[in-house]
């Protein structure tokens, strides 16, 4: 698996979701963003991970 997503993208997306969504399910994510979700665990060892990195 490649990534087509920067660590940089993936965090500064996780990060807008979060702003317009609140919680971020991965279930709820994978279906609604799974280019996002791909990415974020291409770069990340899980998604709790990514989504503690884009808000710290």
């Amino acid at each position: 698996m490649e990534a087509d997503m920067t660590m940089e993208e993936v965090l500064l997306e996780i990060q807008q979701l979060k702003e317009e969504m609140g919680v971020l399910s991965k279930k709820k994510l994978k279906k609604t963003h799974p280019r996002l979700v791909k990415n974020a665990l291409y770069h990340f060892p899980d998604w709790q991970h990514a989504v503690d990195e884009s808000i710290s």
